[in-house]
């Protein structure tokens, strides 16, 4: 299956020969591999480049391991540079290689090399990349597949492709299984064995059954307000286990550093400040939240929240939750304050959108509920509201537009339409 993921192409060609090195970070089985050994080597040749010019080493390639010892590394990769053409240099799982920081840091200093490694370490693939290089690594956030990639390879409709992406979600390898049960056993497999088995072993979690019961909370609770002493309480009155909200907030840094899940801040519109109580936490893919609780709490409409939600960081958006404060009267008279949500605010420098996902507006009243926190937000920034029905674009009175979520995930400029 040829997928295109032409947004990270485009940004490894745009980051070319800018004397830093190029780090690909993401989710295990995003697709970081195929990135960097086929799509950009493929872009390489296209232009010109020799095929002896670009040295690949796969580190996780039992072949290679020898490769792993970090003076070998670079004895090999010196002897393969012959003259003073650009090199491109690419790693892959670059972490299994012992003092891989100065070994990057150590090409950076051979004029005519480019550097591009993906890794699978947390630290390494966490804000902490910023302090290892020291402002001499450039990175390049891997998602899994959007909805508009994954449907550039699907053969059904689009009716069709949504059903499969809401349920299996959009790493590449399900997307190309043949069938709803290998695509529910290669999710279970990977969840089990592969995402969990690394959070254990990396961080040496002792008490396995709070933290899958934990997953299990956060999974079954996309979208919801919480915090961990909240969890804690649930901890207490629903499991009857006793865990401190530290090792809670431990525990969900360790999902966020391994890209299993993320989370929105909540953001006092009017007040143009965080409120840090509550946040919301969103699944970096979909088929693997819902292939944790065994495909069986599958609501379209939570699961549309997160994809939106996806979709928003994928094109590059930081994505918070707001509130809106409405002041109005009792029946006594009294003024009374109520708190209004808006489900997402995307900002990208001076750009700004307001998104509300409502799954369906059947009534006027329905509708109206919807855009009372946009209508009294009080700015001149987009709202949009996206719903599941094919509803096309349109705009009512107020500037409010409504768009059907297929529209919006495939038309990349959706939010400007």
């Amino acid at each position: 299956m040829d997928i295109k993921r032409d947004r990270y192409l485009n940004k490894l060609i745009e980051k070319q020969g800018n004397g830093l090195i190029k780090i690909i970070t993401g989710i295990r089985r995003c697709g970081k591999s195929y990135l960097l050994f086929n799509l950009f080597h493929n872009h390489l040749l296209s232009i010109g480049t020799s095929p002896d010019h670009i040295i690949e080493v796969a580190l996780d390639d039992r072949r290679n391991k020898k490769l792993r010892d970090p003076d070998e590394m670079l004895s090999y990769l010196t002897c393969k540079i012959q003259d003073e053409g650009r090199y491109f240099v690419l790693l892959d799982e670059v972490q299994l290689m012992s003092e891989f920081e100065d070994v990057l840091n150590s090409l950076l200093h051979i004029r005519n090399v480019d550097v591009y490694v993906t890794g699978s370490n947390s630290k390494f693939l966490s804000s902490d990349v910023v302090t290892e290089f020291r402002g001499r690594g450039d990175e390049i956030r891997m998602y899994p597949l959007s909805f508009s990639e994954f449907m550039s390879a699907y053969p059904g409709s689009v009716a069709r492709g949504w059903f499969e992406y809401y349920n299996y979600g959009g790493l590449p390898l399900v997307a190309s299984a043949p069938n709803a049960e290998a695509k529910e056993e290669y999710l279970r497999a990977q969840f089990n064995n592969v995402y969990l088995s690394d959070l254990f072993e990396r961080h040496n979690i002792k008490n396995r059954e709070e933290f899958d019961e934990l997953i299990d909370i956060l999974a079954s609770s996309v979208g919801s307000l919480t915090n961990t002493k909240k969890l804690s309480n649930t901890f207490a009155s629903v499991k009857n286990k006793i865990i401190s909200d530290k090792t809670i907030k431990k525990y969900i840094e360790y999902m966020q550093d391994a890209f299993l899940i993320s989370r929105a801040m909540r953001y006092d519109i009017k007040g143009k400040k965080y409120i840090n109580s509550l946040l919301k936490y969103y699944f970096e893919d979909v088929g693997l939240r819902n292939a944790r609780l065994n495909f069986r709490q599958t609501e379209e409409n939570h699961l549309m929240e997160n994809i939106i939600y996806n979709e928003l960081r994928y094109r590059g958006y930081n994505v918070d939750f707001g509130l809106v404060d409405v002041y109005g009267k009792d029946k006594d008279g009294k003024t009374v304050k109520k708190r209004l949500e808006v489900d997402f605010i995307a900002t990208k420098g001076s750009k700004m959108y307001y998104v509300q996902s409502a799954f369906s507006m059947p009534t006027a009243e329905k509708k109206e509920q919807e855009e009372r926190p946009l209508l009294n937000i009080g700015d001149s920034f987009k709202k949009i509201i996206v719903v599941k029905d094919d509803v096309g674009v349109t705009r009512d009175e107020y500037g409010v537009v409504t768009i059907g979520i297929t529209d919006f995930l495939l038309n990349q400029n959706s939010l400007d339409v």
